[in-house]
């Protein structure tokens, strides 16, 4: 009898270290290059996979560096069609990879990912634009990676649009409970992240993310995880709109352990509120009517810069252009003609 339950235990054991350790595949679409891609080699030591929409006609001052959302995200076609617009109206505009996604190189070491890194490479690649300020367009996670520039570098952003931002870190968590306006109609998202992250990690992913923080280590290839990045985010892709039929496809790209560390480093970064208040850069934020962000945490952009704009898309969820393309596109267009024209 005792025989058979050390087998029996024998057995569960090597099954539950297959599931942790042998390798998965998942139904996604292969990472597809972009022709047209070019690259910057930070002296951060990142390789930075980017495009660059160049201006027509008279050109402006100053140009717009787009920040993706994540960490793990990456700049898409349908991103760079999305902004392509605002090259008739005279600016340059830059999107890149960041680090560990993309076109972008992954790290070998998984600690040197995290939000100073991040902030590091948006600060070389300023740089490498060499232009006296710039106007940043921010999504979501991008938006934080956004405050942590401003808060070192005022002077050097001229305008700054952030959409669906989430909580500024470490997180006041006395802003959660705070109830939008009746009058902005503000509701929540039919799905939520929670339940993709329920139904589509297993064990194995969550090994993997728990040998990264641990120990630093890889037990999956790059590829493997980024995959499994992919497939999650296809399912997380239904909280970002109001209308669940307008949700995407993923296509292959994102990075997984970037995504995963630079989360992790949040916690350790300075509190840049001190840095950022009373802030003389304009800004507009805007937000979905079924943004899966909380709204008070949003209200504390407005409270740090005073020059602020705050507009709710109808119909719109995290991402507001999936479903609201060309109000995305005009209000971002009608801010920057205002302050161009105030300045």
């Amino acid at each position: 009898m005792i025989k058979k339950i050390l087998y029996a235990l024998l057995f569960a054991l090597i099954v539950w270290l297959c599931a942790i350790f042998v390798p998965r595949t998942y139904p996604v679409p292969p990472f597809e290059k972009r022709a047209t891609e070019q690259y910057w080699q930070l002296p951060t030591g990142s390789r930075i996979g980017y495009v660059k929409l160049p201006a027509k006609g008279i050109k402006k001052p100053y140009p717009i560096v787009y920040l993706h959302g994540g960490p793990g995200g990456f700049i898409t076609d349908y991103m760079c069609n999305m902004l392509a617009p605002l090259t008739d109206d005279g600016y340059d505009v830059y999107l890149y990879d960041q680090i560990g996604s993309g076109h972008s190189d992954r790290l070998s070491n998984l600690e040197d990912y995290s939000v100073d890194r991040h902030k590091r490479d948006l600060e070389a690649i300023f740089q490498q634009i060499q232009t006296e300020k710039v106007i940043l367009i921010a999504q979501s996670w991008g938006a934080l990676l956004a405050m942590y520039f401003v808060a070192d570098h005022p002077n050097q952003v001229d305008q700054l649009v952030l959409t669906g931002p989430g909580p500024i870190y470490p997180i006041n968590t006395a802003l959660r409970d705070i109830k939008p306006p009746d009058s902005l109609q503000i509701k929540a998202p039919v799905f939520s992240n929670q339940q993709a992250n329920a139904a589509l990690n297993n064990i194995r992913t969550k090994a993997m993310a728990w040998f990264a923080v641990a120990f630093g280590s890889k037990i999956a290839s790059d590829q493997e995880a980024d995959d499994f990045n992919t497939y999650l985010t296809n399912g997380t892709n239904k909280s970002t709109v109001c209308d669940t039929s307008k949700a995407v496809k993923a296509p292959g790209g994102s990075g997984f352990y970037v995504s995963v560390m630079t989360m992790e480093s949040l916690a350790s970064m300075p509190d840049p509120r001190n840095q950022l208040q009373n802030t003389n850069v304009p800004l507009l934020l805007m937000r979905g009517q079924c943004d899966n962000q909380k709204w008070g945490f949003q209200t504390e952009y407005l409270g740090l810069f005073p020059q602020h704009q705050l507009v709710v898309i109808p119909s719109a969820g995290h991402v507001i252009p999936l479903e609201q393309p060309d109000l995305y596109l005009k209000t971002i267009r009608d801010f920057l003609e205002k302050n161009e024209i105030s300045q």
